[in-house]
Order: C-alpha cells, then sequence, then structure tokens
C-alpha cells in the first residue's frame, strides 16, 4: 500500500570519488552524483535509468551504506542515513536489503541455499536454525522454489532460479525497502520476465519499495510507479512512469526512448533515417558551467552553456530540468550548482 509519506527522502545528494596518484597521495575529487533529489514511498516502485556512469549505482550503494555521502541528506523513515556514513547500525541494515547484477558472482559458491537463505537471519535475529530452516523454506517457496533445494549450491542452478535465490535471502528480513541495481541485465530475456513480474507479485503481496536501477526505460516503465532520470550525476527527469515513457519532458530522456528498438520494421527504418538526418551531435563530456547535456542537446540555447537549469513542473506531473519548460513554475533550484561536504 503506497502512502503519501516517504519512506526513503534525498535532497541535495552527492557522492563523491577521490583519484590517487603515482605516490598514492590524494588526486583531485570526481563528483558522480551531483546534489540528487529523489523519494520513495512505502510500497512504490522508483526507477532510476540512465547510462553507463551515469551515477545510478552510485545512489544505491550510498542508499546501501557501502559509499558515504559527500554532502546532502538522506532519511530512511525517521532515521538519518547520511549522518551514519557507512556504519548503519543492524535495525537499519536490516530494514534495506539488495539483489545484484550478476546471479553468478552475487552468491557464495561455497554456501548451499539453506545457507545463503537463513545468513541475514542467522546475523540479525535470535532465531534458532530448525527455525531458519522453516523460515528458508517459506522464502523459498516465494519464489517458486522448493524444500528439494535447500541442500544444493549456486553451480547447480540456472541464471534465473539464481536470481530467484538472491531474492529469497533480500526478503528474509522483511526488509522495508529493496534496492534492486540491474537485476535482470545478465539475464535471457524470457528469465527477465519471469524475475520482473516475481518481484511485481512480491511488491504488491508484502508491501516492500523498490529503488530499481536499471539503463532499459522499457523495462523500467513495466514495473515502476515512477521513474526518475540520470545523466552526468545530474537527475534531469523524474515524474510519474506512464507520463515519463509516453511524453518525455527532457531531451535526454527522449533520446533514451529513441534508442528502444520499435517492433514495427517501417518505423524504425524511419527513425534511422530521421536520426542519420539530423546534424551531428558532440559526443558526452563534462561541461563546467551550464546544463550538462547542452553538448549532445538538439535544442541547446545559449543561455544553457551558462546557467544550470532547475527542476520545472511539466504536465502530467513530476519535473524536467529544462529551459524547455521556463514557462513553468521551478520546484526545485539547479542540481549540482552546491558544494559536497
Amino acid at each position: 500500500m503506497v502512502t503519501d509519506r516517504p519512506l526513503l527522502e534525498i535532497n541535495d545528494l552527492w557522492v563523491t570519488y577521490w583519484g590517487r596518484s603515482l605516490l598514492g597521495l590524494s588526486g583531485r575529487p570526481f563528483h558522480a552524483v551531483k546534489g540528487a533529489n529523489l523519494s520513495i514511498r512505502p510500497g512504490e516502485t522508483l526507477g532510476l535509468v540512465g547510462e553507463s556512469g551515469s551515477g545510478k549505482s552510485s545512489i544505491a550503494n550510498t542508499v546501501l551504506g557501502l559509499v558515504p555521502a559527500a554532502g546532502g541528506s538522506m532519511r530512511f523513515g525517521d532515521e538519518d542515513l547520511a549522518g551514519m556514513g557507512t556504519r548503519y547500525p543492524s535495525n537499519v541494515r536490516k530494514q534495506i536489503q539488495a539483489v545484484f547484477q550478476d546471479p553468478y558472482s552475487s552468491l557464495n559458491p561455497s554456501m548451499t541455499v539453506e545457507e545463503i537463505v537463513t545468513e541475514p537471519l542467522r546475523v540479525h535475529t535470535t532465531m534458532g536454525r530448525s527455525e531458519r530452516r522453516q523460515r528458508a523454506v517459506e522464502l523459498l517457496e516465494l519464489v517458486s522454489l522448493s524444500r528439494e533445494h535447500l541442500e544444493r549450491h549456486p553451480h547447480q542452478f540456472s541464471g534465473g532460479q539464481r536470481q530467484r535465490i538472491a531474492i529469497a535471502s533480500a526478503l528474509a528480513l522483511q526488509p522495508r525497502l529493496i534496492v534492486l541495481d540491474e537485476p535482470v541485465s545478465a539475464l535471457d530475456v524470457s528469465t527477465q520476465n519471469q524475475i520482473i513480474n516475481l518481484l511485481y507479485e512480491r511488491r504488491d503481496a508484502l508491501g516492500i519499495a523498490y529503488l530499481l536501477i536499471a539503463h532499459d526505460l522499457a523495462l523500467v516503465h513495466h514495473i515502476s510507479d515512477r521513474i526518475a532520470v540520470m545523466y552526468l550525476g545530474h537527475i534531469v527527469e523524474e515524474g510519474p512512469s506512464d507520463r515519463v515513457y509516453r511524453r518525455p519532458a527532457h531531451p535526454y530522456t527522449k533520446a533514451l526512448l529513441d534508442a528502444v528498438p520499435l517492433l514495427d520494421p517501417q518505423a524504425q527504418r524511419a527513425r534511422r533515417a530521421a536520426r542519420k538526418a539530423a546534424p551531428a551531435i558532440d559526443a558526452p563530456r563534462v561541461s563546467t558551467t551550464g546544463c550538462p547535456y547542452q553538448n549532445r542537446c538538439p535544442h541547446v540555447m545559449p543561455r544553457c552553456q551558462t546557467e544550470m537549469p532547475p527542476a520545472y513542473a511539466v504536465d502530467g506531473g513530476g519535473t524536467a530540468s529544462c529551459f524547455l519548460h521556463a514557462d513553468r513554475p521551478a520546484v526545485l533550484p539547479a542540481s549540482g550548482t552546491g558544494k559536497a561536504a
């Protein structure tokens, strides 16, 4: 059940990595996330999309407490996650779980399925072994596996089955939020659909919120309530899933959608011809001033080169950080113009 109060609320989040010189000294900082604003309500799925290197996984790792926030705030219920750095207490860690991209490397090959699924229970609860075993059976049944799989090892399963085991482990502590970092990209198409449908069913049955990280906007649209689009560390668009997918408000979101193959061969050929006829656009590069998308945008204006656009309200709900919507009210200041801590 989705409620109005955010479960996770992120404001002006910065994530920074520091390079190292040959002498081991700190080098220049690299800001992977620049002033991001996001929120997720209980029982809701927020899809976070963008190209590789856009900052999606940096946000995921910061929410999980694997990477500290360099600036901004990040609240989970009444807890200040940003203030905890990477030292989340047990009562917080058990409420935020994760399913990672590669089911072939995310499971310990030396452990049995029972050990993998019950590990969170062993660490965070006082359950005895028989209780943990019974809970493991219940969890496997939730993901369409059975008791007979308990004594097997990961190498005895297909990729889709391994991802089901990872999901069962993530569900063990009855978390309020699961971070899904590219959970199906390593799987074949038919298995992807099975896993996505499984996640959808478990969310509705258990009321879990998902932060879904992916690069495939069409796939994210299938499962998400809302979508946020990242480009070079900035959230450039956010809004209801259907609106973002069917009526993108930011040129970058439209470019992502234009990259999705069409089922109609004639329409696909027409799109390819239009793309070839369009003026050449520079490859992506970081601009020191102005809009981060200015070097690739077909609608670039002089002010885009000197001003960072704020997040403007758009028709259909949500926001877009683009001066094409400057006639609408700005609801958030320009991201990335502040300072990381």
